[in-house]
This record gives structure tokens, sequence and C-alpha cells, in this order.
């Protein structure tokens, strides 16, 4: 029995592979999956006091809602209990998604906008299960899909449906989501932003500063392709700006030092510059698993809600 229920904890912990998700046959499915399978691996982790926070079981009484019950737990046991959220603290999270050109790299099967997508609809599903409202932008220089923070019923289909549709566009600014933002939507909550932020960290920051002087507590989530982190390249070739269309000749030693030290300075002066402005900045690495993000996640939300 014991052995049964670890293979399951190790197959649900594969939801949480990028290229595991992508096989799955629609991203609302995906989202469900990958968050089953992070609760799964929470339980028997030292962040199980995170899960807390989205449910504890009690046994059935008369007037309680059946849509509540665990079925799973009845095919185990043979008895019936539902499943009680907590944490019921009406937090809204907003979550930007950049649909930019350079987001539709990938140097391996997944782009960084795949993941992007994969993450975001799995965070909209992670806070409809804690009674969170749950909004979105889609933008890349201008904004694509737009769907104000709600807690209705169905809002969380129709958030996954426009992140389903997002494709990569055109360049980025980060100036346009944070306007219309400002525009319509008040109050203090989270914002969740997911792009690869090939933007100027300074004038970056200086458009997320009037979220926060609005009471919203920011996350920056930074996706980088590996070929963009540690590139591995064995002969000059010519490279090609996704979103400017210029292009390059570069070499190999360029690769391995120059382009290495501009990089990391880069991500190092966006991490600063959001220290800076009292914002989160997490680096992830689009072949890595879901649970590191989705953990950061919840650290932001609980150190923040």
């Amino acid at each position: 029995m014991v052995a049964a229920t670890e293979r399951k904890s190790v197959e649900m912990q594969k939801l949480l592979n990028p290229e595991v998700l992508a096989s799955l046959s629609n991203l609302e499915l995906v989202a469900r999956a990958a968050v089953h399978g992070f609760l799964n691996g929470l339980h028997r982790s030292p962040f199980f006091g995170f899960s807390q926070e989205f449910a504890e079981y009690k046994a059935y009484a008369e007037g309680d809602d059946p849509r509540f019950i665990d079925w799973n737990v009845y095919a185990r046991t043979e008895r019936t209990y539902i499943k009680r959220f907590l944490g019921e603290t009406n937090t809204r999270l907003v979550i930007l998604l950049d649909s930019s050109a350079s987001m539709g790299y990938g140097s391996g099967p997944i782009t960084k906008l795949q993941y992007g997508k994969f993450l975001a609809a799995t965070l909209a599903y992670l806070a409809t299960q804690q009674h969170d409202a749950v909004g979105l932008i889609v933008f890349d220089d201008e904004i694509r899909e737009y769907r104000p923070a709600s807690s209705r019923v169905g809002k969380l289909s129709r958030i996954i449906h426009a992140i389903d549709r997002a494709a990569p566009g055109a360049g980025t600014d980060l100036n346009i989501p944070f306007e219309k933002f400002r525009q319509f939507e008040s109050g203090r909550g989270l914002v969740v932003i997911i792009s690869d932020f090939y933007c100027e960290p300074e004038s970056m920051i200086k458009s997320v500063q009037p979220l926060a002087y609005q009471g919203q507590d920011v996350a920056l989530f930074q996706l980088l392709d590996p070929q963009e982190l540690n590139p591995e390249l064995q002969e000059s070739a010519l490279m090609e700006d996704m979103e400017t269309g210029e292009s390059m000749e570069v070499s190999p030693i360029f690769m391995h030092s120059r382009y290495r030290n501009k990089i990391q300075q880069h991500i190092d002066n966006l991490q600063v510059s959001a220290a800076g402005a009292g914002t989160d900045h997490l680096l992830i690495n689009i072949k890595d698993p879901l649970d590191k993000p989705l953990r950061d996640y919840l650290l932001f939300r609980q150190g923040r809600g």
C-alpha cells in the first residue's frame, strides 16, 4: 500500500514537468494536473503547512455541499469526507502575461510563452482553489486580452481560454499593461508579471512603482531559456533579434564570455531594481518543473497576503 502511494506521488510530481504538461489535451487540464501534482508533493514536503491553507477534510454532514466530496478519499476508505478550503481572505490576483515576439523563443520543445501559459493557467487555477479573485492581462506592445479580476463562477474557464489564445506578437512595452491596470483595477492585491523582461530595468521599475504606491504587491517571474542562461555555441552563427529583426554574427568566444557576463548583469540589475521598488524578482529556467515557481508564489502570497 505504501509503495503504491509512493508511486502515485512520483507520477503526480511528473505532471509538473513542462514537457509532460505539453502532452495534455488542453490548458485547463494542464492547470488542474499541475496543481494536483504540486499539492500532492506539498503534503510530503517541509512546505506541508502551506497545503493546510488550501484544504482540510471533515466528515460529510447533512447540509454540506456534495460538490466538495473527495471521491478519491471515498474510494480508498469508503468514508465520505468534504474538502474544506481555508484562507478565504478575498485576496485578488492579477496575472500579466507577456506575449511579445521574444517569448516565442525556445531551444527545446517548450518555448518561453508556452511555459508562461502553463504557469499563468496554473496560478489562476491555484488562486481559485483559495477563493481568490483572478484577473488577466495579455500584452506585447498593446493589450491583447483583458479580464478584470473576479471570483464569479465560470471566470476561471474564460481566463484560461484567454491565456490559451496568447501567441507571440510584436515588441514589448511594459508601460501598456501597467497603464491598463491602473485604469481599471483598484484596491490592494497581488500582481504577478510573467515575462522574459528584455527591457531596461530602470524604465520597467518606473512603470511598476505606481502599482506599489497604489497598494499592490508585485512579483516578477522572469522566464529564460537554458540557451539564454548558458549558451552552447560550437561555431559562429548569425543571430536575429525576434522583436526588432536586427541581426549580428556572434562567435563561441563571445557567447561563452561577454554574453554570459551581459545576461548575468541584466538579471542582477533587474533584481536590484525590483528590490528597490519593493517587488519580488524570481528567475525561472523554462526546462525546470513548475513546482519551484508555484512554491515561490505561495511564499510571495503568504508574505503579502
